[in-house]
């Protein structure tokens, strides 16, 4: 289970990574947290059928004593996504875009760090080196040209530490509550807050909301209401650890969609990067790989 868990967070990191190419042309007319709010929209109205198409058996376990709602960890879990998605929008007025994806992925480590703290999971060697792995090839990834710290970067770190908070907290609640209410209400939180947001920022418009109607629909259907739940499901089953280095490998997507759809061309040193951030994954998959290949046969 622990295995399929991790393939659920590739596919998230896969679908994330290719979104930031949908984002990168939808808010060519869009304000950021207008484009949040119509994305989070769309992911509230999918999930919402979802809800609704699950309702028989949502009943049956009911019945059965088995159903534990995820309506008030999800309005958490959105309160914490919201903030952390916010922080990075605003620090990208002052900073640039590959520091920001670096300094953002300081969860990679800090996510075993704070599961250790808390001691929410045993972390080991293994979770530890692949974590460090994967920052150094995020590095080569995303960072151009010499290191120097401004507010932007502050402001980063601090969305870091929110991102920290929300993989942490699903990975606590995801194993007891409904994925699909817990997905629905964090969505419905970002949407609502996105909205104020914007209408006390921003200059909203009907007409530029349709004009990029296609990446909207990317990202609110499949980032906000396909990967967000596929995260909550596949942190079921995978260690805070593990999660966190395998969905940091959006960066590697959104590289390689970057490089195929808009035709943005990869260094040698970025390469290197994307092999990095996949030994990595690897190696921070050898202890269950392991695990999986002692197992008594049944």
């Amino acid at each position: 289970m622990q295995m399929r868990g991790n393939i659920l967070l590739l596919i998230t990191a896969f679908i994330w990574g290719t979104t930031f190419v949908a984002q990168q042309v939808g808010m060519d007319e869009l304000g950021p947290f207008t484009y949040a709010a119509a994305r989070f929209f769309l992911g509230t109205l999918f999930l919402l059928g979802l809800w609704l198409l699950d309702r028989k058996r949502r009943a049956s376990r009911k019945q059965r004593g088995l159903h534990h709602s995820g309506w008030k960890m999800g309005f958490v879990a959105g309160l914490m996504l919201f903030v952390a998605s916010s922080l990075q929008q605003y620090a990208l007025q002052f900073t640039t875009v590959g520091k920001t994806s670096f300094i953002t992925a300081l969860y990679i480590v800090l996510v075993p760090l704070g599961a250790a703290l808390f001691r929410l999971a045993k972390v080991y060697m293994v979770n530890w080196l692949g974590a460090v792995l994967a920052l150094a090839g995020l590095y080569l990834l995303t960072i151009q040209g010499t290191i120097s710290l401004n507010l932007g970067d502050v402001l980063v770190a601090l969305s870091a530490l929110g991102w920290t908070a929300q993989i942490l907290y699903i990975d606590r609640f995801a194993p007891h509550v409904n994925v699909l209410e817990l997905s629905l209400s964090q969505t419905i939180c970002c949407f609502v807050a996105s909205l104020l947001t914007a209408a006390g920022t921003e200059t909203m418009a009907l007409a530029p909301v349709l004009d990029s109607w296609v990446s909207i629909a990317y990202a609110g259907v499949l980032s906000t209401g396909v990967a967000f739940t596929l995260q909550i499901v596949g942190q079921k089953y995978a260690a805070p650890s593990e999660a966190a280095v395998i969905m940091s490998f959006e960066a590697v997507f959104g590289a390689l969609a970057s490089f195929v759809v808009l035709g943005e061309q990869m260094s040698t040193a970025q390469l290197c990067g994307c092999l990095l951030m996949f030994a990595g994954v690897i190696v921070s998959q050898l202890r269950t790989i392991m695990q999986k290949k002692h197992a008594p046969a049944k």
